[in-house]
């Protein structure tokens, strides 16, 4: 069931208590016309200006097969969504590790995936979706941020969209997977794979070129040594830029 919020502080937050709750159903899903207190990943804020942007949570009980395999969940969900956003603008989208949504070099939008376990089953995952869609402002604070209507200007509706997002969402997760299916779609919108980047772990910075992402979700580099990351493990270096649109 598709739901509309006014405002809330994150829908996943707003997900997460139903589902502690006892009151959420696979396929649930809330969408937000403002969301005060987003969540990204390591901590950050997602920041959106309201009524701007798609913000979307969706309950999902994993299937057999990611149960067996949590990190191509992830890997599945990203490559659905920037399969979406591909055919929307017809234009080319990447997923910068792990779960980033990238048109050329600029962040349109992002996912968090939260869990819930009981005991060592893995119950629910709550998918946080975040695209930028008729902003065109954002803070200094944001590096390379882009909303859909800087890549392709025509009248876009939020809610629309995340309702269309949603239904080819669940309709996706329901395929039969395979392992080298789902590893081959996400590496093959893998951003800047092939290519030098620079990386930091801790307080160190190094340049390194992006090879490949594993089974288990680790980010494989090479330069004067092969290198495995797992996530958390280091930080992007990105350097901000003007729009190119």
């Amino acid at each position: 069931m598709f739901r509309v919020l006014d405002s809330v502080d994150s829908t996943n937050n707003y997900a997460m208590e139903l589902v502690q709750d006892g009151l959420a159903n696979h396929g649930d899903a809330w969408f937000a016309k403002e969301q005060f207190s987003g969540k990204g990943q390591r901590g950050k804020i997602w920041k959106s200006t309201a009524g701007m942007n798609l913000i979307l949570s969706i309950v999902i009980t994993p299937t057999p097969f990611f149960q067996q395999h949590p990190a191509l969940f992830n890997m599945a969900v990203a490559s659905l969504v920037a399969d979406f956003l591909q055919n929307e603008t017809k234009e080319k989208f990447c997923i910068k590790w792990p779960n980033d949504l990238y048109w050329n070099d600029r962040k349109a939008g992002g996912i968090l995936i939260e869990n819930r376990f009981s005991g060592p089953e893995w119950k629910w995952a709550i998918i946080g979706i975040g695209i930028n869609v008729k902003q065109m402002q954002f803070p200094s604070s944001l590096p390379n941020p882009v909303s859909l209507c800087q890549i392709k200007s025509r009248e876009w509706d939020p809610e629309a969209l995340a309702r269309k997002l949603y239904s080819q969402l669940i309709k996706g997760l329901e395929q039969k997977f395979l392992a080298k299916t789902v590893l081959s779609a996400y590496n093959n919108k893998l951003y800047k794979k092939g290519q030098e980047v620079g990386l930091k772990k801790g307080n160190t910075r190094f340049t390194t070129t992006i090879g490949h992402i594993d089974g288990l979700g680790q980010l494989h580099t090479h330069d004067v040594m092969d290198r495995v990351f797992a996530f958390g493990e280091v930080e992007w270096v990105i350097r901000p830029h003007s729009l190119i649109r």
